[in-house]
């Protein structure tokens, strides 16, 4: 029988000092969790405006990644200009929960059983996907800690990343347009995820669009905007992105 899981300080840090950005090699169960703890004006004062209807920006074209299987981009005409933004909780699912804090650097994993459905948070186009998990035990940290993921550039601009899953969804490759709720893949456990099911879910501004996976993989606090998603709002990434960007010029 299913039950909502609890997150505990132990729990989270033990999937996230392995799962999602260990330095190599395996990671006691004794050592000490050192999470990375998000700034108390970070979320509140870069949000975007309440109502998340901000213009929207026409995707850029992209290259698939070598390095990844993908598809040639999609020549789908892009939504206008003036289209309001819809976001939805990138999880469809009631058993589900997640962590304001992470590993080493701004990212959430959200605690789900095995064959959930991850969805697509907003809609946009597909930058990036994984369908093989060639992630090595012990290894450092890399491209291949996500195993199986999805990254999409949403009509906001914001880039939108999941890991960990089970299976990306037949279809969903470089290049194709997807939309708010549709389904990209099922959560899982490969990659580096200590054996726990979990979809590693990370913010990010497109930067380089793909290869970049020390961007991609998360650079702002999601906690805030996941609250307001799972409660129907419309809460809007763009500014708290925009604003990372600017200082951190896409170098994470």
């Amino acid at each position: 029988m299913r039950f909502l899981r609890t997150l505990s300080g132990l729990t989270a840090a033990a999937v996230c000092l392995t799962a999602c950005g260990s330095s190599g090699g395996a990671v006691s169960t004794a050592s000490t969790p050192l999470f990375v703890q998000p700034s108390g004006s970070t979320p509140a004062s870069a949000s975007a405006p309440a109502a998340g209807s901000a213009a929207v920006p026409a995707p850029s074209a992209t290259t698939a990644d070598p390095a990844t299987s993908s598809a040639p981009p999609s020549t789908s005409p892009a939504p206008p200009a003036t289209t309001e933004v819809k976001y939805v909780f990138p999880v469809d699912a009631s058993n589900v929960d997640f962590h304001t804090t992470h590993s080493k650097y701004p990212a959430t994993d959200i605690f789900v059983d095995c064959g959930e459905r991850f969805v697509a948070t907003t809609s946009g186009v597909v930058l990036e996907t994984s369908r093989a998990d060639n992630y090595v035990e012990g290894s450092a940290d890399g491209p291949n800690n996500g195993g199986l993921s999805v990254s999409i550039l949403g009509d906001d601009g914001v880039r939108y990343y999941g890991s960990h899953l089970s299976k990306v969804q037949s279809g969903i490759e470089a290049g194709v347009r997807v939309t708010a709720g549709q389904l990209l893949g099922r959560s899982g456990k490969t990659g580096n995820a200590n054996n726990v099911c979990h979809v590693h879910y990370g913010i990010s501004p497109p930067c380089a669009k793909t290869g970049d996976w020390k961007v991609r993989r998360g650079v702002i606090w999601p906690a805030t905007f996941l609250k307001s998603w799972r409660n129907g709002g419309r809460k809007s990434p763009v500014a708290t992105v925009a604003a990372w960007e600017k200082k951190n010029d896409c170098k994470a």
